[in-house]
């Protein structure tokens, strides 16, 4: 028979639910969020699914089309070597999206685990913690993650996120912590604690579930900002190495053409505005939903 103190037999005080049950069709009629959604799923779909019909790659090379503008052969030109841009495009958004999802849960696991370590724990625990954090947030992240990225260049591109994941998190640990500061004196919690519950089952039954919705949203919002942090790398030689391609690769490639032959550029820029655009509206939506603001909040 499980003891009291693996798992209460139930809470004594009612826990209100974290995530209202009615989220899911809030969204649906959500303008933002459809919008946010279908443009995802179309990026999505193209990414995974167009390099497998389109009859170019993004390798190959044909130096009798280089430079060629959009025709019905090549819907979005050539590059400077003859590459198809739009295959190029795919697989960079194929790569940017799987870097911004990565770095996205990364991000946001670190951050729920520091920060609801340090605010249910308290004392020196919390201050250890918040002093980590504080250190990381005075770094200049984009300079530390140049500074390491010309380490990594033979290395696989996974190292990259680990190192953007790395200096994301710091902010939302904050907000995590003061959060579970703020739970850790409800009465339900406190109930637990002295009917001799361990810390990790308070933790995952009863704060962690209040903090999914702030989770949510922060995850959604890290894709977006992981997108835009590999292309800048990328645009500066520090993220994917060739022959592989990201959108902020050929964004640094196609800005020597961006006046003479403007579909190099604008093509992955065009990509990477509607990817952003995207998780920015999702994120948004989900926030309003949430937070009630949509009028249908209780």
């Amino acid at each position: 028979m499980t003891t009291a103190r693996s798992a209460p037999a139930s809470p004594p005080v009612s826990v209100p639910a974290s995530v209202p049950a009615s989220v899911p069709a809030r969204l649906v009629r959500s303008p933002l969020a459809l919008c946010g959604a279908v443009l995802l799923l179309f990026l999505a779909g193209a990414a995974v699914v167009g390099p497998w019909l389109w009859p170019y790659d993004h390798v190959t090379q044909d130096p009798g089309a280089a430079l060629l503008p959009p025709s019905a052969d090549h819907w979005l030109g050539t590059a400077r070597l003859g590459e198809d841009v739009l295959a190029q495009c795919l697989r960079g958004l194929q790569k940017s999206l799987v870097i911004g999802l990565l770095v996205a849960g990364l991000s946001t696991l670190l951050a729920t685990l520091v920060g609801l370590t340090a605010g249910y724990a308290g004392g020196g625990v919390d201050r250890s913690l918040m002093w980590g954090v504080d250190m990381l947030l005075v770094l200049p992240s984009f300079l530390v993650v140049a500074v390491l990225s010309p380490a990594l260049r033979e290395r696989s591109w996974l190292w990259m996120v680990l190192v953007i994941a790395l200096f994301q998190w710091m902010l939302t640990a904050r907000v995590v912590r003061a959060r579970a500061v703020g739970l850790r004196r409800r009465e339900f919690v406190t109930a637990a604690r002295f009917m001799g519950a361990p810390a990790g089952w308070i933790l995952r039954r009863h704060l962690v579930p209040h903090l999914v919705p702030l989770l949510v949203i922060d995850c959604t919002l890290h894709v977006g900002a992981a997108i835009l942090g590999e292309a800048g790398l990328s645009y500066f030689g520090f993220g994917i190495q060739p022959p592989d391609v990201s959108l902020g690769t050929l964004l640094a490639v196609g800005s020597g053409s961006a006046l003479t032959y403007p579909w190099v550029f604008l093509a992955p820029v065009g990509f990477l505005v509607v990817t952003v655009t995207a998780v920015g509206l999702l994120g948004e939506a989900l926030r309003r939903v949430l937070d009630g603001e949509d009028g249908h909040g209780g």
